[in-house]
């Protein structure tokens, strides 16, 4: 007679469809939602000359692609549920990359600060 593996902890069958550290499929929904709403934020703003010609623009697009990048990562990815270590080695280069980009945004004039006391 075949035994069926059990779970040392519980004693129970293991199920096969049941992972306790991942979401269900209504967060997979509502995270697609989200990044249906930012995205077409993205797309409008492109529409919007006033929008544009403000020096907000690239920031402003940056920072809501940064946003969808990062739910992608932590919810379809996974990387929210994994090990701390894992999201340590992935978060640090990224951090890094963005920081950069935005030095270099700074240098070639992309992005400036605009200061009140400045005329």
């Amino acid at each position: 007679m075949a035994h069926e593996p059990r779970n040392t902890a519980t004693g129970h069958a293991p199920d096969a469809h049941h992972h306790p550290h991942h979401p269900s499929a209504g967060t997979y929904v509502k995270v697609g939602l989200l990044l249906t709403v930012i995205t077409i934020i993205e797309v409008y703003a492109y529409y919007v000359p006033a929008w544009v010609a403000h020096w907000s623009f690239v920031p402003s697009l940056l920072i809501m692609s940064a946003v969808k990048f990062l739910i992608v990562v932590s919810v379809y990815m996974h990387l929210k549920y994994d090990h701390r270590l894992f999201r340590a080695l992935f978060v640090g280069p990224f951090v890094v990359a963005a920081l950069t980009l935005i030095g270099l945004m700074f240098l070639f004039g992309h992005l400036s600060i605009r200061l009140g006391l400045l005329a």
